[in-house]
């Protein structure tokens, strides 16, 4: 029997170790998260902004006992970046203390391991253990086809190639959690590579418990009324960004701060900030105020 084996003998044992960590997960994750760990493949986790996607691979590595190692992708990022680079401000301190003492350095002596930086994905390939190292490719969906493509070569041969020291495989292939927020559709092929689960919004009941476990000071009768408003508040049309949980947690945190205790407090709507980060957002909401505290 493998160690994960044992570790996680079914998915409940997964339900309960992420619980243990403070985060509450349903059936569904709670099986993805399972298969990715005991099959070796890559998960990638969709859901609107807000939804915990992020905070899964977190409280994965935790469970795990292991290193968590994030690459937060963006607009133009590129395997380099994404890989290794050169420290080259000691390359250069190298060369003038070379030619200050006379001696010569040759291209292998500058691009050896002396002078490499590791970045997230080399640094999961060269992990020790004992256990596999998390890596977590945050909002993959925010990069471009190109860095896309790199994504495919690595998730397929699990090697990453450095073309002065050669290539590396890992001794410990890293469980890869991929999030995207669907700002864009993914490719087919990426797809194909991964187990796939989509997060939805905390039900209120869901939601109770979340805030219950993140905000332990506040009430639950505070709890209750904010988790049953941010619900209210997503059924809203036209707005721009629906609140999530995070946004859910920060505004129970920021009620208990002032010492709110009830919804209908009239202090409320002036803390609408943590939760509607647009201003349109904020006035919608604060027009239909009356409907998302009521019964």
């Amino acid at each position: 029997m493998s160690e994960f084996e044992s570790l996680f003998p079914d998915v409940e044992s997964v339900r309960l170790a992420l619980s243990k960590v403070g985060y509450l997960s349903d059936l569904g994750l709670a099986t993805a998260l399972f298969c990715a760990v005991r099959m070796g493949l890559p998960l990638l986790l969709e859901g609107e902004p807000g939804v915990g996607k992020t905070e899964a691979g977190k409280a994965l590595s935790q469970i795990l006992d292991t290193q968590l190692v994030r690459l937060q992708c963006y607009e133009g990022i590129n395997s380099s970046e994404a890989v290794y680079e050169w420290n080259y401000s000691r390359q250069l301190l190298s060369i003038r203390l070379a030619e200050h003492k006379g001696s010569n350095l040759v291209e292998q002596d500058l691009f050896s391991e002396e002078f490499l930086i590791e970045r997230p994905i080399l640094k999961v390939i060269r992990h020790r253990g004992p256990r596999p190292a998390v890596l977590l490719i945050d909002e993959v969906d925010r990069s471009d086809d190109e860095f896309e493509a790199f994504l495919l070569e690595l998730l397929g041969e699990g090697t990453v190639t450095v073309p002065e020291l050669g290539t590396f495989k890992g001794e410990y292939p890293p469980i890869v959690i991929l999030t995207s927020n669907r700002t864009r559709d993914l490719h087919d092929a990426l797809k194909r590579r991964c187990m796939y689960h989509w997060i939805d919004y905390p039900s209120t009941a869901q939601a109770v418990e979340i805030l219950r476990i993140r905000v332990k000071s506040a009430s639950i009768p505070l709890i209750t009324q904010v988790a049953r408003s941010v619900n209210k508040i997503r059924g809203i049309n036209h707005l721009q960004k629906l609140p999530g949980i995070a946004e859910a947690i920060n505004w129970v945190n920021a009620l208990h701060l002032l010492e709110i205790a009830e919804i209908t407090d009239v202090r409320v709507p002036s803390t609408l900030g943590f939760l509607l980060k647009y201003r349109e957002d904020q006035e919608i909401v604060a027009s239909e105020w009356e409907k998302v505290i009521g019964n």
